[in-house]
This record gives C-alpha cells, structure tokens and sequence, in this order.
C-alpha cells in the first residue's frame, strides 16, 4: 500500500484537477482521475508518461534563446531558476522571478516557447488558457509571489530538430534522394525554422496573471479530494 495523504501535485499539471466533474455525484473529473493515475504510477513505481514531442522538444532546447529574447527587449537581466519548490499541496520549479530571491518573489514569470509562428499567433489570438492560469496560480503559491506573467518567444528552430523535419518530410513523401522538389519544401522548412529577419520585438508578448487567492484554496481543496480519490482507489 501507498499512502498518499500527503502527495505532492505538479504545477505543469493541476489544471487537470481543476476540470469539474459532468455530475454533482463524482467529486474528481475524468481528466483529474487520469492525472491522478499518473501521478500514483509516478510515486509508487518510478515511471512517468512520454510526453516528448517537436513542441515540447523544442521548448526545452531553446528556452535559454527565449530568456535572453526576453532580457533584451526589458533590457533586465534574467537568469534560470533552477531550485525547485514545495509546500502542503503542491511541487514545482517556476522559469523565471523578479524580488530579492525566488522565496521573496514578488513576480513569477514563465516562458513558452512556440514551435514556429502559426502558433506564436495563435497563442496571442487566443482569449484565455486555463491550463496555464493554474500553473501560475501554483507558482504564485509557492513563492508568495502577487502577480505573474506568461511569457511566448518566438525563437529560432535548433538545427537538430530541423533535420528532423526533413528526414520526417521525405519519408512521408516517399522521396528516397533529393531533387528539385524536395530543395524546395527544405528552403520552406529552413525559412519556418529561423526567424532572424522578423524585430525582435514582435517576437515575444505577454500575458499577465493576477493571484487569485480564492482559486488557490480551491486548488488545494481539490488535492485533499484527490488524495482521498486515490487512496481509494489505488489501496
């Protein structure tokens, strides 16, 4: 048996805990119980989900790129947060802070990346992303932080995913050697890879997030009921 009275739950992931459930009958979504059983899969035998995908690939390997974007255009120096934080309820390790340190800090910033610019956009049309609100409410938690932001760059593609892209391109292509269509669909490739030419102020925004201390009680209400749920469940 596994108690998990006391299981600590992921920023990156609470947003599935706080999906409500379809009936006033269930006191944890699908997509929260989904997530739970990960997390208990997590905790008891030390193997985690692939997640890895080009966007999520891409977002680890430039995400240096991005923080150096994001000095340049505040003309502030921001360095990696590397140390990783807990409370009763929740674990995570927040990008980016401003205050005299990360346990004193009085803004939390986070970075995402985008893959190329078609998403850039799309994620500066889009009115509202709740996965994301969550993560920020969690960070806001942790630190004492009172405000936070959601930073997207728009950054060059690393060569190595680049390459990828073409292999990947001629395989479904069924194109065994290179000819005068594929140099083609490669100079498209490169030119949605790299995005040197565009000023690099239009190649970051920002979303602000105010703390919500009541939406940060719900959260932690919801843990005690997912700690419960799987308990249940899993023992």
């Amino acid at each position: 048996m596994t108690d998990f009275s006391k299981t600590l739950f992921r920023a990156s992931g609470n947003w599935q805990l706080m999906v409500d459930p379809k009936s006033k009958n269930e006191t944890l979504s699908e997509t929260a119980k989904t997530y739970c059983m990960g997390v208990m899969i997590s905790e008891r035998y030390n193997r985690k989900a692939d997640i890895m995908n080009k966007f999520v690939q891409k977002g680890l390997m430039v995400e240096e790129d991005s923080i150096t974007l994001l000095s340049r255009v505040r003309k502030q120096f921001y360095q990696k947060n590397d140390l990783h934080l807990q409370n009763d309820w929740l674990k995570g390790t927040p990008d980016l802070f401003e205050g005299s340190d990360i346990l004193r800090a009085t803004k939390i910033i986070d970075i995402k990346s985008s893959f190329d610019i078609f998403t850039f956009f799309k994620a500066k049309q889009a009115a509202d992303n709740r996965n994301y609100y969550w993560q920020l409410q969690s960070y806001m938690d942790l630190t004492g932080a009172t405000e936070a932001e959601l930073v997207y760059c728009l950054v060059n593609t690393p060569d190595s995913i680049v390459e990828g892209l073409k292999r990947r391109f001629m395989w479904d292509a069924g194109i065994k050697g290179e000819d005068e269509f594929s140099h083609e669909a490669f100079a498209e490739i490169d030119r949605m890879a790299k995005y040197d030419d565009i000023p690099i102020e239009e190649r970051y925004f920002i979303k602000p997030i105010a703390r919500n201390q009541e939406d940060i009680n719900r959260l932690h209400e919801r843990v005690e009921i997912a700690r419960k749920w799987m308990n249940e469940a899993f023992n």
